[in-house]
């Protein structure tokens, strides 16, 4: 092995080395509880016989049948479920996007004994352990250009400022490029997150569990929002990991963009396997730069997309500060995924390593 390279793993080594021990005695290992399942009410639902059919069950039916389910119902026995099963109907991937807003804010009530703040739109809500949800910004159902945020470490119920506001602004952003076109975004906060520096920032093991949730979110999403295009797929820092994963089990997106991405724990574009475009983005001081682009002894996520060899193309975040910049009014950044979302691709700034990066004929 050259010393170069050597010197890069052994680096990751002491990385996760010192993210294991870091905090108070860790010892290295998962630390993490991934909450995995349906929510709480999933046996209550399975039992229900009022309409007389069996209900899909929460666990393994596909958004296809769920959405077939839905269907063969009227309003008022679709109301009706919600009412009763607020949790389950609300993270039901297939079920219609307005009774899982409704399904959401009642168990969100109910959970937190105040109303959910007006004008929110939770399309799905899970208080347990430190909680998961997805937010929208915009008609869904209406929209014929949509974006999905997945983020990386400690996002959940109580920490999640950067994937909303950057949902939030991109939204604007979308409707001040575009004023015609109907747009919406989502703050996808759908799996268990890494949870401070810690040893599972260094392996696949949250982004494994998270990944098949996030392509069930998105096949829900062509079932439930038919009019959009394939959507934009926005992962920034371990999210991109998870959308690494997903992409390679098959998931429905137009583009993926990769943003302060330690890796995909896949070596090219082409490996991740998906007909998206795929795209990525660095700051000029996000100390992601300073993460070893290795994989050994599963830590390390591989190669930085932003690498040319990765084969990604690669467009500017010149204006970008920090790690978390990404989703700022005024940036270029900002002003990039806008043009990826509306598929203007010859808006888009390219970095001087990637100057064909918006030729759209090419995937």
């Amino acid at each position: 092995m050259p010393r170069r390279r050597l010197k890069r793993v052994l680096a990751t080594v002491a990385l996760a080395l010192t993210a294991a021990t870091a905090t108070g005695g860790w010892t290295f290992g998962p630390h993490t509880t991934i909450v995995s399942g349906p929510p709480p009410g999933a046996e209550e639902w399975r039992a229900d016989d009022s309409l007389g059919v069996t209900l899909p069950d929460p666990g393994d039916a596909s958004p296809a049948e769920v959405a077939a389910f839905f269907a063969g119902l009227g309003p008022a026995q679709r109301q009706d479920l919600a009412a009763r099963h607020p949790l389950t109907v609300g993270n039901l991937d297939g079920a219609p996007v307005e009774l899982r807003y409704e399904a959401n804010a009642r168990a969100w009530q109910d959970f937190h004994g105040t109303p959910l703040d007006e004008g929110r739109q939770l399309l799905a809500f899970d208080p347990r352990g430190r909680g998961t949800f997805v937010e929208v910004f915009g008609d869904l159902v209406a929209a014929e250009r949509t974006a999905v945020l997945v983020p990386g470490m400690d996002n959940d119920l109580a920490t999640h400022g950067t994937p909303v506001s950057w949902a939030r602004s991109l939204h604007d952003e979308l409707t001040e490029d575009a004023p015609g076109v109907p747009a919406a975004t989502v703050a996808w906060v759908g799996y268990t997150t890494p949870d401070g520096v810690g040893p599972d920032v260094a392996t696949d093991r949250l982004a494994g569990a998270g990944a098949p949730r996030l392509a069930r979110f998105l096949d829900g999403l062509a079932r439930t929002a038919p009019r959009t295009a394939p959507p934009t797929v926005l992962c920034h820092s371990y999210g991109s990991v998870v959308c690494g994963l997903a992409a390679r089990d098959g998931f429905a997106a137009g583009d993926l963009v990769l943003l302060g991405s330690p890796g995909t724990r896949a070596g090219t574009a082409d490996a991740l396997g998906t007909d998206a475009r795929v795209w990525a983005t660095r700051g000029p001081d996000d100390w992601i730069s300073a993460i070893p682009n290795v994989q050994v002894l599963g830590l390390g996520h591989g190669t930085d997309p932003t690498d040319p060899a990765y084969g990604a193309r690669v467009v500017t975040s010149d204006d970008v500060e920090g790690h978390g910049g990404y989703g700022e009014p005024g940036t270029d950044a900002l002003r990039n995924l806008s043009a990826i979302t509306l598929g203007a691709y010859e808006l888009i700034s390219c970095a001087p390593n990637s100057p064909e990066c918006s030729d759209a004929t090419a995937r």
